[in-house]
């Protein structure tokens, strides 16, 4: 018989080790759905520095399987009072289709809501349908409308501007903004 894997949610520094490979994986992912769409992969990881993801306005937290990272995602300050954004989220290829990105999700914003966040944003891009998904099956409220068209073609994506082709979301910790 063997033991079911033991998950655990722990905080770490981004540069930590144990983050690597949700850098890493995600730097693959994204070059590889994007192609240059929103520049430099290299470049938007180093746009926030590894402060913004540290207490007392961030975390980075990371879902452990056994000790592997198999899962993760952090929050930052948002410039909204109030308000943090969500970044980074990511499930190990090997693992996905577990429940463990809206494990990860629940984890931020119960840290979030007890840092004393009253609202977390985020955005993911035009080419993830499954993160667009998640977010909509948890309860977070779509800033765009949801059954408007939009380009899936990247040369016709690469005529927009950013802002166009991100999905906004939001959700609320309760108490007052």
């Amino acid at each position: 018989m063997t033991a079911a894997p033991r998950l655990e949610a722990v905080r770490v520094h981004p540069d930590d080790a144990l983050a690597r490979p949700l850098f890493a994986e995600l730097a693959v992912e994204y070059d590889t759905r994007y192609r240059g769409l929103f520049g430099d992969t290299s470049a938007e990881f180093a746009r926030h520095p590894a402060e913004e993801f540290l207490p007392p306005h961030g975390e980075l937290v990371l879902l452990l399987e056994d000790g592997v990272p198999v899962a993760g995602g952090a929050f930052r300050r948002h410039r909204d009072p109030g308000t943090a954004e969500v970044k980074r989220m990511w499930t190990a290829s090997a693992h996905r289709r577990r429940g463990l990105a809206r494990r990860i999700l629940a984890e931020l914003e119960q840290r979030a809501a007890a840092r004393g966040y009253t609202r977390l944003y985020l955005t993911t891009g035009p080419l993830q349908p499954e993160a667009r998904a998640l977010y909509l099956a948890a309860g977070w409220t779509p800033l765009f409308d949801p059954a408007a068209p939009r380009p899936t073609e990247l040369e016709a994506m690469r005529g927009l501007p950013p802002a166009d082709l991100l999905y906004a979301f939001e959700t609320s910790l309760g108490g007052t903004p």
